[in-house]
Order: C-alpha cells, then structure tokens, then sequence
C-alpha cells in the first residue's frame, strides 16, 4: 500500500496530467490541429505525454510521433474506431483504442484497415476481440454508446455494453472517460459512469476531447465543421460543438477541474505509464521475388543478364563483363536482386502486352542491369553513364527506378502487379489535398454567405502563384490588403483563414507511386480502399519510404501514349510494322526540323524559349539534344550560347584544366552534367565514384563545415596525385560553383531519345503525328486550334467530321486529318461508342436512318444538332441548315418506327415500312457562311469549312491584302485582313492605354499591337470577334513576330476603299497650263486630298502619260474635283471607273 502510495507521489510530481484523446486534421475538416503543432503548444503547456486519437484512420501516426519525439514529449497512438452495438442497437458508436505497445500498435492498423476497407458501417464484436490484444479501450465521452444509454436512463443496457468490453480487453484495459466541457448532461454521464464503476468495477480515467489547441481556436473550429458540411454560419440546425471548451488545456486546469476524482487522474497516469510504442525507421522491408524452391534471386539475376548481353552482342566484350560484375555485386551486396526481379517482370509483362514503355528516367538509366533486363532503353557504357549515381555502395539507399508508360494503360500493368503478389500485398499511395490559400478563403467566405460572384472577386485578388500562402498574397497583392482592412467581417474571414489554411481537405491517389510488400500491408501500414478494387495506403510516400517500404512509381506519359497511337496509325494504314529501337540516331530530315524550331508536340522541345535554342544551335547529334535538355533550365541557360558558339566554331573551345579534355570533349569544355563532377574528382583527386556521387550530393547542400571538410579531402587527393594545391584549390571551386546547375545525365539521356524518336516520327511521317498530337488533346479547344494551324501550315488538310468515315479520335486518311467525332463539343464517349456500332452493321443512309439505327438514350437530339453544326452529315449532300429543320421528323419517325426495347434493353424495328414511310427531308434556305463558320466555332472550338475572312475573300483582293503567312516573311509596309480573337488592353508606365491583340486569317495567326496613339483613334473598331482591315509592319520582338498597326479599317469603310481604288483620275496639263506655278498648284490639291485612287498625269505637247507615285494618289470628293478643274479647266479632269 505505501509502495503504491509512493508511486503515486512520484507520478504526480513528473506530471499531473495527460491528455489521451486528441483529434487532429487528419480526422478530415473536423480538428484544426496538426501533429507539429499539437507536440509545439504542447511543450508549451508542460505536457510530457500526448494521445492521438484520429477518427478511423491513421493517417498522422508517423507525423505526430516524429514531432513529440522532437519535443520531448512521449507520443501515444491511438484511435477513436466505430465499433457496432454489441447489444444490436443497428448502429455504430465510437471507442477511444491506445496501443500499450507495438502488438497493440499494429492492432490498431489492422482495426483501422477493416474499418476503413471491409466495414465502413463500423468494426462488428467478434473482430474488436480477435485484435484487441494490447489495447487499452476507453468510452469516449457524450457521443459513446454507454454515454448515450445513461442519458436515456436504461443504466442496465449501459451495464451490458460494459460487461461486453471489459470482457473483450485484457485485464484492466477497459476504462470510463470522466469529461468536463462545461455541459449540463455530462454531470448526469459522470453520475452513471461512476455508479457503475463501483458497481462492476470498471476504473475510470480522465480525459478531454480536444479538437483545437487554443480557445481562441474555437471559432475557426466551427467554421470548418460548416465548410465539413456545406452549412453556413446563419443555417440554425448545422452541426457545432455546444461550447468552447475543446481546447488543449494546460494539466494544472485538468487536475483542478477534476480535483475530486483522485483514483480517475491517477488511473490516467497508470495508462501514460504503460503506453510504449516505438515506431522503427529506415528498415529493409523489400518484397521477394516468387522462385521454385530449387532457384535463388542473385543466380536467376546473373542469367538474365547474360542472356541480355548475348542479346545486344556483347557476351565476350571485357568492358561490358567487367561493369556488369561490378554491378551484380553491388545489388547483390545491398540485398537488391528481388527488387530488379521484380520490375523485370512486370516490365516482360508489359512488352509482351504490346504496351510502349520508356527508356527510363532519372539515374537508373546509368545502370548495365536495368539496359540488360530491359528495364531501360539506354546502354550505360554507350553514352558514359555512371551506375553509382543510381547505386552507391558508399550509401546504401533503396533503389529508385521510376518507370513511364501510356497513359492510358498504365494501369493495366499496375493490375497485372497486384495480381502476381496478392492485393493485400500491393496497394497505391495516398496523397492529401489542402485547404490551398486561393481554397479557404473562399470556402470561409461562402460559410460567411457571401455569393459566387463575390467570391470570384476575393479570388481575383490573390496571385495566381504555386505554393502561395495567404501571407505571401497579403503581402503582394494592394487589393487584398485593402478588401481585408475595409470592413471588420473582411478581416475577421481573412483570420480565420490564416488559422484553417494547410489542413488537409481531402485524401486522394497518388498519380504514380505503387508500393509492394513481403508481409501483408496491414502488417506494416494502415490501409483504406483506393481505385479499381486496389487498397490504397494511409501512409503518403515520404512516410513510407522512410519506414524502409519499396515504393515504385509508375507514371502515365502523354507523349508515349502519342508515340504509341503514331506507331499503330502507321502499321494499320501501311502494314509497316516499326520499332522504335530500330530509328536511326542520325537522321539529317530530323535535325533539319529541329533546326528549324518545328517542335510543337515534340516532348521537352516545344517550348517557345527551347525552339529558338534549337535555331540557334542547330543540332547535328544526338548528343546535342542531350545538352539542351540538361542545360534549358534556370541557372545553367547562361552556358547555352558558350555551347552554341563553341560547337560552330566561333569560340575557342577551352578546358579548366588540360587533363579534363577527355570527359568534357563531348561538350565543348562545357560543364553540364553531374556525372562529369563525378568524373573530374575520380581522375583528380582518385576518388571512387562512390564517394565522388557523396562529394556530388554534400557540395550541393552548401553547408560551410561540410564543403571545407570535403575541399580538405578533394585536395589532399589531388596533391596525391601529382596536382599543386593551387590547381586542386580552383578545380574544387569549380565544383562548388557548378554542383546545383549539374543535370542527372543519365535521365538527360533517356528523355532525349522520346524527344528525338517523336523528332523522327514528324520529320518522317506527318500525318500520322499530327493525328496522334491532336487526339492526344481532345478536350482542349485551344491546343486543337493551335495544332490544327500548325497541321495546315504544314501542308496537312484537316477534313471535317463525318458520320460515315470519322472515327472515335484523329484519324490520318490520304488526302488529310479525319476531326475526330470526340472532339466534337456536346458528342459524348457513350454517343460515338453507339454511332461506330450501329455503323460498323452498314453505313448511313440519310438523317432519318441514322435516327432510327442509334439509340436514343446515348444519342439525343443534342448530339445530332451537334454533329449537323460541326458538319458530320454533309455526307448526305444536304444544308446544314435543312439538316437542322429536318430533326424533329427523323426523330419522331424513328420513335414510331421502334417499339418498347425487350427485357434486354433491344429494340427490333418494324420490318415494314409501308406503315410508316420514310419522311422527307424538310428544304429550307440555306445556312449564310457567317453562320455556319459561328455554329463550327462554337462546336469544334475553331473554323473549320474557311475562315471569318473568307466571307471577305473578293473585297481584300481588290484591297492588295497580304496573308498572314506571308507577311512574316516581310518587314515592309502592308495591309492585312484579320480576325479578332482576343483584345488585351494594358497601360504603360505613363498610364496610357494600348492594346495587344490575337489576329487571325485563313493562313495563320500573329500578334499585333496598338500603341497608346494608334489605340485611341481605332479602339472603337477592334473589338473581339469582328473582322478587319489593317496596315502596318511586321516586326520581330524577342524572337515573337509582331504587326505594328498603323492604320485600321471596319468592312465598310473597306468597301468604300476599294470603291476609290476601282477609279482612276485622269489629269491632262496642256501647253498652256504646263508652267510651274500650275503644276505646284495641283501637288498641292493632290496632298490636300490624299486617297486610295491613283493619278494619272497625261503631258499633251511631250505625248506622254505617268502613273503619279502612291503618296499623290487622292480621295476624289466633289472639292477635290472641283479644285482641280480650277486650276487645269473642266474638260482636262476626268474621274474614270475601271
């Protein structure tokens, strides 16, 4: 008795109190606190132990360790679980469950995971009790099931459930929770809970629910319950908590409140006392590959790659033997054969699917194994790649091998993986979205109730920036600052904000990362279910990875989707069957289009900035393209025009030092990659490259005691090899420069070559690529645009949609492109699934067939407008505008023509039709072009029969109109007629308006720009979606070309125009009149009325006749007539149409 005593004493004295029960974010939108947060105020508080208590899932157990561990402070984990009525109530309650212990900690997974997986209505009795070894279980306040029966008044019912849990948990592991938040109806629970645990025996604990930290917290707690809900503040039934009692409270506050239950304070304490888990990090929890008994990995491993080498002809080569050893031993030694088994496998299963994987990414790319497995596509020792960069022996860390394939059917390959190794052994990551700045300043406005148009407005005021926070945009953005200090609910909605932002809003699946185990999951993580009947982890990717779990990302790439679409275009429609290994490297029709900056759709090569790099260099080896790609980013561009002239000629190549010429030869002198820093403290200093992949990585990190640690270490090995301090001194100053600017080689290497291979596929065949680009788009109305003017700039015709021969997606055909029916805004997947099907029965017939043969379920009369307007049954030789009028009847005639479907959703069409005759078609006037181009506009996202302009064809050839085509070429003076797509009006720094617009015609579009003058007399006339006259020259800014406008004209003054250019004025100066005083007299006339029509000048005595130069030709009004009639008499001026 005095031992215990004792003991309690000294329980009291290290703390009084600790809190056991704590929702945090995790418990989505209904907690404001986050696990590094909670151990911080924590600390403050004087806490020495803390509980987590998340809501059926597990999501922060690893943060919230980590971050009491940081601060001191003993983590506990547990769970508040549903756990059905074990005295059928039909219904779940909640149950507060701490781990004593790892056992009980990885119960608390597996309780987590069933609930999470199997029984999301909650975890029924019999499965509570086969995990509930070492569990403590605690009743959890106003919402439990007892809580609830003796609020009821049915104390016996609350005594069964009791009996239930005391029974199921080990000896004095079941407890009632004693819970103060100032509510009336608790003192009522505390009456019951004590009652009966004198009664049965049961001990009772002291706990508090927090679910913010600070009281001043409560308020943004509430607003987030609202956004939880879709409630406002002003909806009188939504959900809040009845006080503002659910903060973390310091232990002195929890003693004293609970000062007259000693036993129940001391029983907590116990409960801290006995919860020990500890969470083991960094461990190797590699799967196995499955082999008979008879094989192991290391020796199935060796055979593979011998028989790869045998493959690619290398089976007696020293250097390929040599590496190749090397490298087993270094996987072997890391404990790594199954891994590379592995991805073997799945990537053998994926080749032998036809689907079209990538050469590989990042620095696995360097490794022999991975070129001989197939893994990869790159030979390491062909292009100097280094395998420590992806395997150091120096620094064992779990391999990464990221892999790309279409990404339409990458998940095939993940099924096929979840397949082999069981679904409880496979499962895809989980990523969480947040409460983003832009998001929860919205979400608390609405709460607020503030409307959709106000909250478009407070979103306009913060900067479209990644990673913005609400200070960074309070900061930057004058319009926040001033709607935040304009009105006090303005302020008080942007502080609540500040509180709620970065807390998790949602979980969602990582796009990648698959994660693959040897023990169960549910040995290892908590579990929840994810897509396509695969579990999903509730563990994000860093946690994992840092628990020691293999994570294997495999990425959906757009571009090998292309590549693979381009590949079946050819072999469908020619026969020819190609692989892509077999594409020459050195192909000049490929670098020509490079050359030439033509890299739209040409992966990592499209952007404006890289096009003209490409014009600049000029590329004439694959290696070039490498460079470019490692060099085209911040920081390292400065050294593209030192590439560039280096490899012309124009600089003189030259080398830090000599003895470095052989491993920065290939790029001109230039430092690009990480792998030649590698190299360069291998052949200077005699590093291995193990450590030179360690300096690599410790130089990067700039942190001064570790860069003079190795600056020691590089020159003591320089000087050992016969170079001076000096030399060694500047060559590891280079090193530091260059280590943040250095490019992975080996991943350089590898995106290359799908660069280059859809280089190729361009160059060789257009119509196939320009397909496969545009359907890669469909959903995009501005790329389709964009690609379908390059297509035609290219000399592609793009044919319109037809119902008879277009397919789901772009089709390449002899005379052009095929739109796409998908493509067609308001012609969904299911409708273009039925028209292909009843097609491929037999062709259309007419409108009326048509309707008759597809379902009206998929396809509705808004589908077949749709089509009608984007031109997909001109087949038929009728109007678009008859094909409209004619709608209702061809409907109604296939309505009478079909009979109820049969129990099978069929229909059978009366074989008869003398009943019901085919209708006719009901003619009316024809569609205006204006019209049909606006109807094609607004369902095909672009025109696609001509163009606005082409209305005007006739007028602008009589105007001498250039196309836009053509006057990029010029730099001289001419007139264009445009369209208007957009009209962007900015000011300058003197506070004057102009304008840039985007211009259009039949052969292209450009930019062009109305300054501040230009702009006040025209702004009228340039407004978006009309079409106009304009002159000016075209000028080049910054690599973009440009038209300066000088003048503008609408059609009508157009016409007028090019009335006046249809005359000509003829002026005859007889001899009399041939003195200068006249001839002045004339000029003068001419300057004052000066026009669009020519002058002719006929000299009677000399018998000869000129065309006066454009600058004198006049406006000939009734004035201008009459002036010069004056001056040279009335039958010497002649105005003459022609």
């Amino acid at each position: 008795m005095e031992k215990e005593a004792g003991n309690r004493s000294e329980r009291r004295d290290k703390l009084l109190f600790a809190h056991l029960q704590i929702k945090t974010g995790y418990s989505l939108l209904s907690s404001t606190i986050m696990p590094d947060k909670l151990a911080e105020y924590g600390k403050k508080l004087g806490l020495k132990a803390l509980a987590l208590t998340d809501h059926n899932v597990m999501y922060a157990a690893v943060p919230f360790y980590k971050a009491c561990k940081a601060n001191g402070i003993k983590p506990i984990i547990g769970l508040t679980a549903d756990i059905q009525s074990p005295i059928g109530q039909g219904r779940s309650f909640p149950l507060v469950l701490l781990a004593k212990h790892n056992t009980g900690y990885q119960n608390l997974l597996k309780i987590s995971s069933l609930i999470q997986t199997k029984s999301p209505q909650g975890l029924p009795i019999k499965w509570l009790q086969a995990y509930s070894k070492g569990l403590f279980a605690f009743t959890p306040g106003m919402e439990g099931e007892i809580e609830q029966l003796i609020l009821n008044g049915e104390l016996e019912k609350a005594g069964q459930v009791a009996h239930v849990f005391k029974n199921i948990f080990e000896q004095e592991s079941f407890y009632f929770s004693l819970q103060d938040h100032l509510l009336s109806q608790e003192e009522e629970i505390r009456a019951g809970l004590t009652a009966l645990s004198k009664e049965m025996g049961i001990p009772c604990i002291v706990t508090h629910d927090v679910q913010y930290l600070d009281k001043g917290d409560s308020f943004s707690h509430e607003c987030l319950l609202a956004i939880r809900d879709g409630a406002k503040l002003a909806d009188e039934n939504r959900k809040t908590l009845a006080t503002d009692e659910y903060d973390l409270k310091p232990p002195a506050e929890m003693y004293k409140r609970f000062s007259g239950y000693p036993d129940a304070l001391e029983n907590t304490l116990k409960i801290v006392e006995q919860c020990t888990v500890e969470i083991h990090f960094h461990q190797q929890l590699l799967p196995k590959y499955p082999l008979p008994d008879n094989e192991n990995a290391k020796e199935v491993l060796y055979r593979l790659c011998m028989q790869g080498l045998e493959k690619i002809g290398k089976k007696e080569d020293p250097h390929y033997l040599e590496r190749l050893s090397y490298e087993l031993a270094v996987i072997d030694k890391m404990g790594f054969n199954d891994y590379f088994l592995i991805v073997w496998d799945f990537m053998k299963f994926a080749r032998s699917q036809a689907i079209l994987t990538g050469p590989g990414r990042g620095s696995a790319a360097g490794s022999l194994v991975a070129y001989l497995l197939e893994i990869t596509d790159i030979d390491p020792l062909k292009y100097g790649l280094l395998f420590e960069r992806f395997l150091n022996p120096e620094r064992v860390t779990m391999p990464d091998i990221d892999l790309d394939f279409p990404d339409h059917r990458r998940d095939e390959v993940i099924r096929y993986v979840a397949k082999k190794y069981g679904n409880i052994h496979v499962a895809q990551i989980i990523t969480f979205g947040t409460l983003s700045a832009k998001a929860v300043i919205r979400d608390i406005a609405r709460v607020f109730g503030f409307q959709t148009k106000e909250l478009d407005r407070i979103s306009k005021m913060l900067p479209s920036r990644l990673g913005l926070t609400l200070l960074d945009a309070y900061k930057d953005s004058s319009m926040l600052r001033t709607w935040v200090e304009s009105d006090p609910v303005h302020k008080q909605i942007f502080e609540t904000a500040l509180k709620l932002e970065g807390l998790p809003r949602h979980a969602s699946t990582h796009a990648a990362g698959v994660v693959i185990t040897e023990q169960p999951l549910v040995e290892l993580i908590p579990i929840q279910q994810g897509h396509d009947e695969m579990y999903m982890t509730q563990f994000t990717m860093d946690i994992l990875e840092e628990l020691g779990l293999l994570k294997i990302d495999f990425l959906g790439l757009r571009n090998l989707t292309i590549l693979e679409r381009i590949l079946e275009s050819i072999q469908y429609s020619s026969g020819e069957k190609m692989e892509l290994s077999e594409i020459p490297l050195n192909d000049r029709k490929t670098f020509e289009l490079l050359g030439k900056g033509q890299t739209t759709g040409v992966f990592q090569l499209e952007s404006e900035g890289m096009r003209k790099v490409l014009m600049r260099l000029k590329p004439s080896d694959f290696e070039d393209i490498v460079a470019v790609n490692a060099l085209y980013r911040p920081g390292p561009m400065e050294n593209i025009p030192l590439y560039i002239e280096r490899k012309h000629g124009l600089k003189k190549i030259e080398y830090p030092h000599p003895d470095l010429e052989g491993i920065l030869k290939q790029t001109y002198g230039v430092l690009i990659y990480q792998e030649q820093i590698m190299q360069i403290a291998s052949k200077m200093a005699g590093f291995s490259l193990g450590e030179a992949d360690l300096l690599r990585r410790a130089v990067g990190k700039k942190k001064k005691e570790v860069l003079a640690e190795e600056r020691k270490h590089f020159i003591e090995g320089a000087v050992r090899n016969g170079y001076s301090k000096e030399t060694a001194d500047q060559i590891y100053d280079l090193i530091v420069r260059f280590a943040n600017y250095g490019f992975n080689r080996s991943h350089a290497v590898a995106y290359s070559k799908i660069a280059y291979q859809l280089a190729y596929l361009k160059a060789h065949y257009p119509l196939y690529f320009m397909a496969a680009l545009l359907t890669s788009v469909i959903g995009s109305e501005k790329k389709i645009a964009q690609y379908v003017r390059e297509a035609k700039e290219m000399g592609i015709q793009i044919l319109r949609p037809s119902i008879q021969s277009s397919q789901f997606f772009f089709k390449a055909e002899k005379e052009g492109i095929r739109f796409g029916l998908a493509a067609i805004k308001g012609v969904g997947a299911a409708a273009v699934k039925e028209i292909l099907r009843a097609r491929k029965e037999k062709m259309f017939e007419d409108l009326f067939d048509f309707c008759l043969r597809v379902s009206p379920q998929a396809v509705n009369r808004r589908t077949i407008e749709s089509l009608i307007l984007a031109g997909a049954f001109d087949d038929f030789g009728k109007d678009r505008a008859t094909l409209l009028a004619s709608v209702d009847a061809a409907i109604d005639h296939a309505e009478f023509m079909r009979p109820d479907p049969d129990e099978n959703g069929h229909f059978e069409l009366f074989a008869d039709e003398s009943f019901f005759p085919k209708p006719k078609y009901t003619e009316v006037e024809p569609m205006p072009d204006d019209m049909r181009l606006k109807y094609e506009k607004e369902v095909l996202g672009l025109y696609l029969s001509s163009h606005p302009v082409s209305v005007h064809k006739s007028l602008f050839q009589k105007l001498g109109v250039v196309d836009i085509a053509y006057l990029k070429s010029q730099r001289k003076k001419m007139i264009i007629g445009v369209y208007i797509h957009e009209f962007r009006v900015i000011r300058t720094k003197k506070g004057e308006k102009m304008a840039f617009l985007s211009i259009s015609d039949v052969s292209g579009e450009m930019e062009a720009v109305l300054f501040p003058e230009i702009y006040r007399k025209f702004f009228g006339l340039c407004e978006k979606g009309t079409v106009v006259l304009m002159e000016g020259t075209n000028e080049e800014k910054n690599g973009n070309e440009q038209f300066i406008v000088s003048n503008v004209y609408g059609i009508e003054e157009a016409e007028e125009l090019a009335a006046r250019m249809n005359q000509r004025l003829y002026l005859k100066i007889t001899k009399e009149k041939k003195e200068k005083e006249t001839l002045q007299a004339v000029y003068r006339i001419l300057k004052k009325y000066k026009g669009e029509t020519a002058v002719w000048v006929h000299y009677e005595d000399e018998h000869r006749t000129i065309q006066l130069l454009k600058d004198r030709w006049v406006n000939p009004t009734e004035a201008c007539i009459a002036e010069l009639k004056t001056v040279l008499g009335s039958e010497n001026v002649v105005l003459k149409r022609i």
